[in-house]
């Protein structure tokens, strides 16, 4: 029987996982390490939209409509809109993504530092074992899958379970004997990737890449490698009842 390291070489061969899992830890994005920017691409994902004509759009009207107008320049200014802001309702449309939007906002506020630091220091303590205990977590429309995303945007080497990363775990325990790979619940799937990564060297994200790699079309994957980010697919979206 072939090992763990045997069968993940296999799905990682042409994958440029390294690169893709590299531009999350240094901000080698198109949002930079723009803290609200990164927060408004988790929240835009949190309805599981397509990346390249859902996400990114969504993400770029909020940057143009409040960034570059100097209308907010931090997570407190953000927190003080109303969730029917014209402004948030043209570029977020559902009102779950502007819930999600302003209450993280108001969360990360009231931590020390500026709001890159309160965004990264929030999402290294982070316990995704316990995110339904966590102030973000428990943000209606935040489930395993948006909380970990935004962990991710935020530099931490993890991996979100949606529909790839579970496809991924599901044919991997099918070719492996005695494994202890599940992808039957969300926190499964990130525990197995959790095994993946030590038994086998590749880190959290990568395998996280991967699978995003193997369920994404041509047009993402040339995006990814046009401009350096690591961009998500239509089936890179939340798992039933991740808005509970």
């Amino acid at each position: 029987m072939p090992t763990a390291t045997e069968l993940l070489d296999r799905r990682a061969d042409g994958v440029p996982h390294e690169r893709l899992a590299d531009a999350f830890l240094a901000f080698d994005r198109w949002t930079g390490d723009d803290p609200l920017l990164l927060l408004a691409e988790a929240a835009a994902a949190s309805t599981g939209q397509r990346y390249l004509t859902g996400v990114r759009p969504t993400a770029e009207r909020f940057r143009d409509a409040f960034l570059e107008t100097g209308r907010i320049g931090s997570y407190a200014d953000l927190a003080a809109l109303e969730l029917d802001d014209d402004g948030l309702v043209e570029a977020f449309g559902a009102e779950r993504k502007r819930r999600v939007l302003l209450e993280a906002a108001d969360v990360l506020a009231d931590r020390p530092g500026d709001d890159l630091t309160a965004l990264r220091s929030w999402a290294a303590e982070a316990d995704v074992y316990r995110y339904d205990e966590d102030p973000i977590g428990a943000i209606a429309g935040v489930g395993p899958a948006t909380f970990q995303y935004l962990r991710m945007l935020a530099g931490v080497d993890t991996v979100k379970p949606d529909p790839p990363t579970v496809e991924l775990v599901e044919g991997l325990a099918d070719d492996l004997e005695n494994s202890p790979l599940d992808a039957t619940e969300p926190l499964r799937t990130v525990a197995s990737c959790e095994w993946l990564a030590c038994e086998t060297g590749y880190r959290r994200l990568e395998i996280d890449r991967i699978a995003w790699w193997h369920a994404a079309d041509e047009d993402e994957r040339a995006a990814a490698s046009d401009d350096g980010h690591a961009v998500g697919s239509e089936d890179e979206r939340a798992p039933a009842g991740e808005d509970e």
